[in-house]
């Protein structure tokens, strides 16, 4: 089974919005289906049938909803990643027990020596083929189909917090936008701090202190006092739980700031009884007051994601800067002159500065060309759709005049105006083409939209078909119904009205008068 494959399909298909793709031989359900009913033999039997579920109900992908579609994906990348694991599980152990044997033995007669090579041979062909990442490999370059488990400093553990947030390849990653940023990258000195902004302090350490809370029993506080050369300032974190009670732990941190440290230290400025500080501030050890910070959240803008439960922030961050290498295998789908045009970055560099932005302009132009590219796309498959919709030939031809028309005109109790008249007669026009129509019918309340809905909808009757007038709410519907029923009865033209609060019995007469033509037309809030 190709693992990579298959989560890149799955991760394809979910970036692209659930659409069922078509690939170079199959659509996107086609080849999960296909792919997930040959189970790989090592697996539990309870899994395999698990596989062949799970590929039965790829085929029938098409009928499924939005929000059951993006179940199913999810539900599948989850699963496909437990079995992976799995299978490399066995692969190690299984390589790991080769390696504890001695295959070539110094009693053992050089004609025995090749039957027994070939025998562990045919013992080691029939392993999983997906084998683990060995230490060497982990060094190798960043592949953007690469499990998350194998970045610098990740692992097994961290890997199965990240799959709870959907993230088990390094694309995955690299499209796993912050949903907001944290601006430490502006660096102030201490007299100059105004409440209510996000800054970075650089200053030396004076005093460290933790200790226990004397009125919480399972809070501990730490404190620092720092000083630059306009002032000092109190920095204080609550902990909380029974571990941070630890005296050795406590030590700990008051050897990482030693007297005549220099730290920097980023958060958002507070005043409280006790003077301006900063709230739950992040607290680096740097070289000297003039050195540049290197830190994924201090001294910088800051990424923050969206997370679940056990799932904390930084382990998201350091594996999408384990990740960041990466980003130069994306390929730039926009030609270099629309980019030009439109003052755009390019997508590489637009990814890489929306997670980790060296400055504020930098964040706001990966903002822009990201943006930019999901209006573009959604564009294109408006456009697509339209070509696609005015390539079909429709049956219903609806001529623009006819006695039902001609009777309204006379029956209502005023004329319409050039603009209603200029909108009737596009739609009357529309309606004779063999294509289907999609109109948007803009104006104000009042301004006569549903004059030119009811022209559009006696065309419709007088060339033999029904109708239905759709609405949001049923006060509408029923605002609708009230209206349309004092015109129709004068064409001598039955309407009726559905909606939650139509009774069973009621339901199945309309149903029956569609069903055998004598309901013309019918009122109905959308579904």
């Amino acid at each position: 089974m190709d693992w990579l494959r298959l989560q890149k399909a799955l991760s394809v298909e979910a970036d692209r919005g659930f659409n069922d793709l078509m690939g170079s031989q199959y659509r996107f359900s086609e080849f999960l289906s296909l792919s997930l009913n040959q189970p790989p033999s090592e697996l539990p039997q309870r899994d395999q049938q698990k596989l062949q579920e799970l590929a039965a109900e790829f085929t029938t992908y098409s009928d499924l909803d939005f929000a059951q579609r993006q179940h199913l994906v999810a539900e599948t990348r989850r699963f496909l990643y437990q079995m992976r694991q799995i299978l490399e599980e066995q692969k190690s152990r299984a390589e790991e027990k080769l390696d504890s044997l001695n295959p070539f033995p110094a009693s053992t007669p050089n004609s025995a020596l090749s039957t027994q090579h070939s025998a562990l041979s045919t013992q080691h062909s029939k392993l999983p083929r997906t084998v683990p990442l060995v230490e060497s490999d982990r060094k190798a370059t960043v592949t953007l189909d690469q499990a998350v488990t194998y970045l610098p400093g990740i692992g097994s553990k961290n890997s199965e917090r990240l799959a709870k947030l959907g993230l088990y390849t390094v694309r995955d990653l690299l499209y796993y936008y912050p949903r907001d940023h944290i601006d430490y990258a502006r660096q102030v000195n201490i007299r100059d701090l105004v409440p209510g902004e996000t800054v970075t302090l650089v200053g030396t350490v004076k005093r460290c202190n933790c200790f226990n809370s004397p009125r919480n029993a399972k809070l501990a506080i730490f404190e620092l006092l720092i000083q630059d050369h306009s002032g000092q300032m109190k920095l204080s974190r609550f902990y909380a739980g029974t571990r941070y009670r630890n005296r050795g732990w406590q030590e700990q941190q008051k050897r990482m700031y030693p007297a005549g440290a220099v730290v920097a230290a980023s958060g958002l400025v507070k005043r409280d009884k006790y003077g301006v500080t900063l709230e739950d501030p992040q607290i680096e050890v740097i070289d000297h007051s003039k050195a540049s910070i290197d830190s994924l959240k201090v001294g910088r803008v800051v990424p923050v994601y969206p997370l679940t439960e056990g799932v904390q922030a930084d382990v998201v961050r350091k594996a999408v800067v384990a990740a960041l290498p990466a980003v130069s295998q994306l390929q730039e789908p926009l030609p270099e002159g629309l980019r030009q045009k439109y003052g755009l970055v390019g997508l590489q560099e637009a990814i890489a500065n929306l997670h980790f932005p060296p400055d504020s302009d930098s964040l706001d132009m990966a903002r822009r060309r990201l943006v930019f590219d999901e209006f573009f796309y959604l564009q294109l498959g408006l456009l697509k759709r339209r070509m696609a919709q005015r390539q079909e030939q429709t049956r219903a031809t609806l001529a623009p005049t006819g006695h039902l028309i001609d009777q309204f005109y006379q029956v209502l109790p005023f004329e319409l105006t050039n603009a209603q008249q200029r909108v009737v007669n596009d739609i009357l026009t529309d309606l004779q083409k063999p294509t289907p129509m999609n109109r948007l019918v803009q104006g104000d309340v009042g301004s006569g939209k549903t004059v030119v809905a009811v022209v559009a909808i006696l065309a419709a009757i007088q060339a033999g078909y029904q109708a239905a007038l759709m609405a949001p709410t049923e006060v509408l519907a029923e605002q609708h119904y009230r209206k349309l029923v004092n015109w129709f009865t004068l064409l001598h033209l039955p309407v009726d009205l559905l909606t939650g609060s139509t009774k069973t019995s009621k339901r199945k007469q309309i149903h029956s008068e569609l069903a055998t033509g004598e309901l013309p037309l019918l009122v109905a809030r959308m579904p």
